[in-house]
Formats: C-alpha cells, sequence, structure tokens
C-alpha cells in the first residue's frame, strides 16, 4: 500500500491531520508555564489555595549551576557567575517553549529583584533539569516568593 493512503484513510474517517516525524528531526528542550503564587498559601477552613496567575516572564537557561556560583541568596540570587545559555519569554498565558542541546541546566526566572529559582537537588545544584536527545522537558515554575507557607 502507497505511504500516503494510511494518512488519507485517517484523515477521511477522523477528521485530523497524519504527520511523520522523522527521529533526526526531532525536537529536544524545555517547555513549561510560569505561574506567579502570592499571599497566603497556608492551608484552612475556608481558604482556597491559588494554583497561581499565569505571567509573562524571561526565562533563562544557564549551564548547571550550584549555589556557590552566584551571588546573593535563594530564592532572589543577585547573579550568576555564568552566561546564560539561551533565554526565553513566556506569553500572556504563562506558556513557554525552547529548544536546547542535550545536557544538564539551571532554570531561573528574572525579576525585577534580582534571578528566581527556590528548587535545589542534593548536590547544591540550582533548578537542575536535564535535556535528553529527541525528548521535551515539562516545567512548571511557580514564582512565588510574595507567598507564604
Amino acid at each position: 500500500m502507497h505511504p500516503v493512503i494510511p494518512c488519507l484513510i485517517i484523515l477521511l474517517t477522523a477528521g485530523s491531520s497524519c504527520q511523520t516525524v522523522q527521529k533526526q528531526d526531532a525536537e529536544q528542550g524545555i517547555y513549561g508555564k510560569v505561574l506567579w503564587v502570592e499571599g497566603n498559601q497556608m492551608p484552612g477552613p475556608g481558604h482556597q489555595l491559588s494554583p497561581g496567575e499565569p505571567v509573562v516572564r524571561t526565562i533563562l537557561i544557564y549551564p548547571l549551576t550550584k549555589v556557590s556560583d552566584t551571588k546573593g541568596s535563594a530564592p532572589l540570587f543577585k547573579s550568576v557567575i555564568h552566561e546564560p545559555v539561551s533565554k526565553v519569554q513566556s506569553d500572556k498565558d504563562g506558556y513557554f517553549r525552547i529548544s536546547l542541546p542535550p545536557g544538564a541546566y539551571s532554570v531561573f526566572v528574572q525579576e525585577e529583584e534580582g534571578l528566581f529559582a527556590n528548587l535545589f537537588d542534593g548536590d547544591n545544584n540550582i533548578h537542575p533539569v536535564v535535556v535528553k536527545k529527541g525528548e521535551m522537558t515539562q516545567l512548571e515554575i511557580k514564582v512565588n516568593y510574595m507567598a507564604a507557607y
């Protein structure tokens, strides 16, 4: 059977498109959503916790960075000794997507007061993310330095 015929059958029966993705065309990187969280986030009777509001922010991707490679302290660092590898801006719905080569990275969000990051691993790496060949890694970043837990 001709390779286009199954696509036509799917299009006619399911009403969807048919795409063939070659492995060498696979994209890898990071995608996700940035949310702003503030105020009282303590659970309690009659208190609804906020899942966060989508925000437009610049997300900075650095080589894997340890706390000792920064100035300032969490969650708002003053600077990082490395240069960012890349950066991307989230849209009005908080969504972002960035292509990156496979490797280990640290993710920061640019705030007026500094570089926000509040996740660490056991080796003191700041917001570590591993990008694997042909895979997109999903993140939800909650910018919550104005929240009380």
